[in-house]
């Protein structure tokens, strides 16, 4: 799990480093950040699965900081970090997971930890699909490379069908509008290799001419947005998987 904490005060943040890492131990990325710039820089492209945000910070205050993690994974879940309480009207506006007021310490963060607005065990374990702007597939909040573009096609037009089996004919006159079925077999080893790598094989599922994808298995912001989630509406800004032609939304 991509775990980032942003507070602009060095000696808080080390505080608040230190306790989360012992209210959650395990196999996690942890990022701290005394530059909420910075850490919206190096992270707008990679999807973060829980931030720590300190409410009171220059240039991108922990609200704003928040919206934009948002953008990318309307699935992230957002711990808010203030010495005041006068914020947490405003934290709840935009569906953070939690309040923590400082002083920080072990038991407040394991507290807000137990009440996730998603469940860790969820969002660790699923990969995460973003289809709004270009499609992209996280894994552990790290993109996906597929070794073929059209491989990476394949598996969006599979998403785009939400779960639908799809024959060999429909994907080759998708993917090429001309007949190149036997480049079919070097794909489907793509996908298969690829999920493969991050444990996710049992998300593809190939029949005799046809496969389609497990929808349980993923995160996606489309499906989200489908079910009314209110993070998802708003990290949909009009573009949708905006590489491929054939998506629609």
């Amino acid at each position: 799990m991509r775990i980032v904490l942003v507070d602009d005060e060095r000696l808080q943040l080390l505080r608040l480093t230190d306790a989360v890492k012992k209210a959650l131990p395990g196999d996690h990325t942890f990022l701290s950040y005394v530059n909420p710039v910075l850490a919206w820089e190096e992270n707008e492209n990679t999807p973060v699965d829980l931030a720590f945000l300190d409410v009171e910070m220059p240039v991108y205050n922990g609200l704003m900081l928040a919206k934009k993690f948002k953008s990318v994974n309307p699935l992230v879940n957002i711990i808010f970090i203030t010495a005041y309480n006068e914020y947490a009207l405003d934290a709840y506006k935009i569906h953070a997971s939690g309040y923590v007021t400082k002083p920080v310490n072990v038991e407040k963060i394991k507290t807000e930890l137990q009440s996730l607005r998603y469940p860790i065990e969820q969002t660790a374990k699923k990969l995460q699909v973003r289809c709004f702007g270009n499609f992209e597939v996280f894994a552990g909040g790290i993109p996906l490379k597929f070794a073929r573009k059209k491989s990476k096609e394949l598996f969006a037009y599979l998403v785009y069908r939400e779960g639908a089996a799809v024959n060999v004919n429909e994907l080759n006159a998708v993917l090429w509008e001309e007949d190149k079925k036997s480049y079919f077999r070097n794909l489907i080893a793509d996908v298969q290799s690829t999920l493969k790598s991050v444990n996710a094989e049992d998300v593809f599922i190939k029949r005799r001419n046809e496969c389609f994808i497990d929808t349980s298995k993923i995160d996606c912001d489309a499906y989200e947005y489908k079910k009314n989630d209110p993070d998802a509406v708003r990290a949909y800004q009009g573009e949708f998987m905006a590489q491929y032609d054939w998506a629609t939304f």
